[in-house]
């Protein structure tokens, strides 16, 4: 695979493209519009050239990888991409409407592929131009540094085609687990309801934002406490996947925690609004409670 799509130019889908391009892939870059894509484009640029500048990698290798990133406003050329990757806000009916939409100009041995989260794969394929060209690749945040990438092949996906993913991932160098398509797959079923469960024991009053965060870094080795990293990851983001599960599984071990849905009716969001669990306007995050 030489040539990459990703559709969203957000957080994710900025990753992606940095990743990929730095391994030598060209890459497409998509957003809404031209503008927004250009404008991630620009962002990848400033990170990798104040890398640079700081010794961290190579000049040559920042001005080359930014090179192989062109930015695109709309699906007409995903027609050169071997393999496209949808990395759009976790939510079904907006993924199936660009698979849709994506699918039309998909070469006819192309590959589509998700980075969703929780969302089964089986269930989007419905919506790509041929199932057995659909598959889950699931990267972690921030995609530079996080060394795992989940495979998830959907009920039809062929065998060619996780071979062909399986191939991509080593290329770009990260490590695979490959998982069943079940909800939230393997990391995030396991880790998403335990962040879900430190929203309600700090909405219980059982410990402070600060005494849960610590209790687990200290107590579980983890680098961040399960709030901080909620706040990374975003309270809405979290929400979703929690709903997600709820409806798929029918199991109420998945009820969103009550004060999650409640930040994120009030548009704490996390470090994205500058606001969550911590407060963000500060040069040092505060807790909000």
């Amino acid at each position: 695979m030489q040539t990459i799509a990703v559709i969203g130019a957000g957080q994710m889908g900025s990753g992606i493209a940095q990743v990929a391009a730095a391994s030598g892939k060209s890459v497409l870059l998509s957003d809404v519009s031209l503008a927004l894509a250009e404008a991630a484009r620009a962002k990848i640029e400033k990170g990798l050239l104040k890398l640079a500048e700081r010794g961290k990698i190579p000049m040559e290798d920042a001005v080359a990888t930014v090179s192989r990133i062109t930015p695109v406003g709309d699906y007409a050329r995903l027609g050169e991409a071997d393999l496209v990757i949808e990395a759009a806000t976790e939510r079904e009916d907006i993924k199936h409407k660009i698979f849709e939409a994506a699918g039309k100009h998909l070469a006819p041995n192309a590959i589509m592929a998700t980075n969703t989260s929780s969302i089964p794969i089986t269930r989007m394929a419905v919506s790509s131009p041929d199932a057995g060209r659909f598959i889950g690749i699931h990267f972690f945040n921030p995609v530079p540094l996080m060394k795992l990438v989940e495979v998830i092949p959907g009920l039809a996906t062929s065998v060619a085609t996780i071979e062909a993913v399986r191939g991509f991932v080593a290329d770009i160098g990260k490590e695979i687990v490959l998982s069943q398509d079940e909800p939230g797959f393997i990391v995030n079923r396991i880790f998403v309801p335990f962040i879900n469960e430190a929203a309600f024991v700090l909405g219980s009053g059982t410990g402070s934002i600060i005494d849960i965060d610590k209790g687990v870094k200290l107590g579980l080795n983890h680098p961040m406490g399960p709030l901080e990293l909620a706040d990374f990851i975003g309270l809405d983001t979290l929400l979703e996947i929690m709903k997600i599960y709820l409806a798929s599984t029918g199991d109420p071990k998945y009820r969103p925690a009550p004060l999650l849905q409640k930040y994120v009716e009030a548009g704490w969001l996390g470090r994205k609004s500058g606001r969550g669990f911590y407060d963000y306007s500060g040069e040092v995050p505060v807790p909000t409670r």
